[in-house]
């Protein structure tokens, strides 16, 4: 590392700046710095809020597989929950799909993200890794030329500058690494599933011991455990409307009908710790690398939460992206930086196709060009949704297909 300084910008460098310290960013930063390999990780916000914000929640075993191999899931094993059940709720009744002994047999892990996050941080930390939190990332220039550099600003307000070799943009969609990227570089894919949900974090133990999905003729609604303390739940809700509109009264009040709690059991209530509205949208950016600047988790592509891909897709990402930097910069082999687009995106476009699938299946108003005069999912797609659900809860094949892309990368 080189440091000099001016009166107005500071120059510093390393072989890998990696932008974002998310699970991406940290996966990456660890595996680097255990190669040997000089790199600073660049986040905008403190540490605190880094392992603190609440994120996804659900390990798939693919990911948990990589956390074992490269000594990251102590936390995981003595903290996380294996988990293998998911149970939906309709106007038919319930079922259950017991889909860890199903297709091959995975499971989940249950483990918050802010915890992993957290674990990955002290570990890079403990090796010696460099992070520098209050940086804000503001443009990555000559990403096509030989010597990259990441312009910043300082915690102080100054300006600097980071030249490297090349530059990991894990900083998400609205970062400094796709911000970056000239016109016409990369091809972006854009969806809106027409879904908005209401996201909740509840101070309360969990409800039920799987994963809830209940359809119901006012818009989903789920139930997803967190801790024995904390569940997160959703409402599909009304685009356009506020997240505080509601009282916490009258959103307990609305969980209880769609999840059909006079049917089969109370809900646990507790005080609401979030809430977030966001849409259910995608994208996809292709290729996920324009000269030395090479994209990973949220900033390569973005899912709809209903199948819980994003962080999975991250920590796989982040893996490959390693092993190709690896090459380059300690065997002089570009191969793995050559392929690392293609290689990603072959698992993020299996993840868009049954996210995508997920999300029609859980909701019959994602299609907005046909709705009644209520407003509500036209009695088509209703009925799309009701044969779906009946093919999962009677034909095994399509159970074991549910099964393989549900815990699948």
């Amino acid at each position: 590392m080189t440091q000099s300084h001016d009166s107005h910008t500071s120059r510093e460098s390393a072989d890998v700046v990696v932008l974002g310290a998310g699970p991406a960013g940290l996966v990456l930063g660890v595996l680097l710095h255990t190669a040997g390999i000089d790199c600073v990780v660049l986040e905008r916000a403190s540490r605190t809020h880094v392992q603190t914000r609440a994120r996804a929640g659900f390990l798939a075993p693919n990911t948990v597989r990589i956390l074992e191999r490269h000594g990251l899931a102590d936390g995981l094993h003595s903290s996380g929950r294996r988990h293998g059940t998911c149970e939906f709720r309709t106007e038919d009744g319930r079922f259950r799909l017991d889909y860890g002994a199903l297709g091959n047999g995975g499971h989940h892990h249950v483990y918050p993200q802010q915890n992993l996050v957290t674990d990955l941080l002290t570990h890079y930390l403990a090796i010696g890794g460099r992070i520098r939190f209050h940086t804000e990332a503001v443009v990555v220039r000559d990403a096509d030329g030989t010597q990259p550099y990441v312009t910043t600003r300082e915690p102080d307000g100054r300006p600097a500058r980071w030249t490297a070799r090349y530059v990991a943009g894990c900083d998400g969609r609205h970062g400094a690494a796709r911000r970056s990227l000239p016109p016409g570089a990369v091809r972006h894919h854009q969806h809106d599933h027409g879904v908005t949900w209401l996201g909740l974090l509840a101070e309360a133990p969990p409800s039920l011991d799987a994963v809830g999905y209940a359809i119901h003729a006012r818009g989903f609604a789920g139930h997803m455990a967190r801790t024995q303390d904390v569940t997160r739940y959703y409402l599909q809700w009304q685009r356009g409307t506020p997240a505080d509109s509601w009282s916490e009264q009258r959103i307990w009040d609305e969980l209880d009908a769609r999840m059909r709690a006079e049917d089969h059991g109370p809900l646990r209530r507790g005080g609401l710790l979030e809430r977030a509205v966001f849409d259910l949208t995608c994208d996809v950016v292709e290729p996920l690398r324009h000269g030395s600047l090479f994209l990973a988790g949220d900033a390569a592509s973005l899912l709809a939460p209903a199948a819980a891909k994003g962080a999975n897709l991250a920590v796989l990402e982040a893996e490959i992206l390693a092993e190709a930097l690896t090459g380059a910069l300690v065997r002089g082999d570009t191969t793995g930086l050559d392929t690392y687009s293609d290689r990603c995106l072959a698992h993020i476009w299996r993840a868009q196709e049954f996210t995508g699938w997920m999300t029609r299946l859980l909701h019959a108003t994602s299609d907005t060009s046909d709705r009644d005069d209520h407003g509500a999912g036209s009695f088509f797609l209703a009925a799309l949704q009701r044969s779906r659900l009946n093919s999962l809860r009677t034909s095994r094949i399509h159970q074991d297909w549910f099964a393989e892309n549900y815990v699948g990368v």
